[in-house]
């Protein structure tokens, strides 16, 4: 195979599922002419990363130096391993793997690239469909007791300040994810997302193996 073949081959190889985001430069010129740009996502922004980050911490910090000072540290060994299923295992599978962002090279044995979980490895497959009922309920589970792990053992060892600032940290992270982050976020069928139903129905109809499933699990585009 010559070298021009060669490249061919890994640029098909990127972007199997022909979603457009992850579509070669080559092929992608007429990305600025499309009418969803600027209002989602197609590309990853630094500064929602920073945000995202940074509106999380703000719980998770002082949430572990209560837990610390409460005299629960060695409870946070329990923690972590949650923080390593939650992310690698549970939501990878029922939230993650539904994303464009998680189409990238297959969706299977490669590092997430996206503004919110970036550099997870992915651990499952990418499904083109949209998320299930079960797998947003569950989302919702996993998120607060992710969130809400902390919480008792602030309150049993009378940590009331760190509760506090923990509690009003994951009130800003809310805000910061439904007020910005959101409505313009790929992910479409996560319970939090706040995109417009005709912005999901123009990008669908850029993407037909996406479309294709979601349709088959009933999704109607409006005319």
């Amino acid at each position: 195979m010559n070298e021009a073949n060669k490249t061919g081959a890994r640029k098909k190889n990127k972007n199997p599922f022909k979603i457009c985001i992850w579509k070669p430069t080559e092929e992608s010129e007429t990305c600025g002419d499309c009418s969803l740009k600027n209002v989602i996502h197609c590309n990853i922004h630094s500064s929602d990363t920073i945000l995202f980050v940074v509106c999380f911490l703000t719980f998770l910090i002082p949430a572990l130096i209560g837990m610390i000072t409460g005299g629960f540290g060695w409870w946070l060994v329990g923690y972590i391993a949650y923080w390593f299923v939650f992310f690698e295992i549970w939501e990878n599978r029922i939230l993650c793997s539904h994303c464009p962002y998680y189409a990238e090279d297959g969706g299977k044995g490669h590092i997430l690239h996206c503004y919110a979980n970036y550099g997870l490895y992915k651990t499952w497959s990418y499904n083109p469909a949209p998320m299930s009922i079960s797998h947003k309920i569950q989302f919702i589970i996993a998120v607060a007791m992710l969130l809400g792990f902390p919480l008792p053992f602030l309150v049993i060892s009378r940590q009331f300040l760190f509760l506090a600032i923990s509690c009003m940290g994951i009130i800003l992270w809310f805000i910061v994810l439904i007020k910005k982050i959101c409505l313009t976020c790929l992910n479409f069928s996560c319970p939090f997302n706040g995109v417009k139903k005709d912005t999901v129905d123009e990008f669908l109809k850029h993407n037909p193996v996406m479309r294709k499933a979601w349709e088959k699990k009933g999704y109607k585009i409006d005319s």
